[in-house]
């Protein structure tokens, strides 16, 4: 079984704040060592140039692996690039820079992506920023997946981001607005919207384990990602407490996707196939979107 994460920052002391391919060719051996396949390094919110910097890195790496890399042996095979932001809405930045967000605008996206079209499979935004709505027909008419999330958007305006195209939700639940019984949110609309797909953090610490049992009853199946969002401090064995700040917030995931789904499947092992499609099939669908 093909198992693809297509969230993650780094791992065992490597990230993608990172000049150096070696490093994000680290980051998928330490993946595949744990039975990843594939990985899409994800670029953290910064200047342009510097996440230019980030992009340039992981897309030599992609080229020393070449076509020959499958997801088999020790290194996970490098699909691509996911860009959490910049187009990110502050008050709900979680543990990323704030100060490095940028308002959307169509230039802005042209800056960031020119040269690197081939290579970016998924862009992050908050839908609910002024020229989002916008900017996210820009990302899908490029081909480029849209996935909402650091967002403090209410159900409708995630829904008029999906109507311009997004077709994600980044780690639901998590740096959003959550459900409210008046104004269900876009974690609610994340829910309840049978054909966008949802990131999942399905480690211990990021969601209680009623909330991951709520989202795999509710959702449609076909549209759950389980992703890692490890960090350069995961070890992929969990702390007590999870890789936190000194703030006390969370940095990132704390296992594989492969962990999270045998850890999902001992505590409802009825979930197994549920589960297993949410590391395998589901994240290759999401990644073809625009391919059929």
């Amino acid at each position: 079984m093909k198992i693809t994460d297509i969230h993650t920052h780094g791992i065992g002391g490597f990230d993608t704040r990172t000049t150096s391919e070696d490093n994000i060719l680290h980051i998928a051996e330490i993946h595949g060592s744990h039975g990843v396949s594939e990985i899409i390094p994800t670029v953290y919110p910064s200047s342009i140039n510097a996440m230019r910097n980030n992009m340039l890195a992981i897309k030599k790496a992609m080229e020393i692996q070449g076509p020959e890399v499958r997801g088999q042996g020790s290194a996970a095979k490098i699909i691509g690039i996911h860009l959490e932001g910049p187009f990110l809405n502050p008050l709900k930045c979680g543990a990323l820079d704030a100060g490095s967000f940028l308002k959307p605008d169509k230039d802005s996206l042209k800056k960031l992506i020119e040269g690197f079209d081939d290579v970016v499979k998924i862009i992050t935004i908050a839908p609910e920023l002024e020229g989002a709505v916008n900017v996210i027909k820009n990302i899908s008419d490029s081909g480029i997946i849209a996935s909402m999330g650091h967002s403090d958007a209410s159900y409708p305006e995630a829904e008029a981001g999906f109507h311009a195209g997004a077709r994600g939700i980044t780690h639901i639940f998590n740096a959003m607005r959550g459900i409210h019984h008046r104004e269900p949110g876009i974690a609610g609309f994340g829910l309840m919207n049978k054909e966008i797909y949802i990131e999942v953090i399905a480690d211990p610490f990021h969601l209680d384990a009623k909330i991951i049992d709520l989202i795999f009853s509710v959702k449609n199946p076909e549209r759950i990602i389980i992703v890692s969002d490890t960090v350069n401090a995961s070890e992929v064995t969990p702390a007590a407490r999870g890789i936190r700040n000194e703030d006390n917030k969370l940095l990132g995931g704390s296992v594989s996707i492969k962990e999270s789904a045998e850890r999902l499947i001992r505590m409802s092992s009825d979930k197994k196939e549920i589960v297993l499609k949410a590391i395998s099939e589901n994240p290759e669908r999401y990644l073809k979107i625009f391919k059929d």
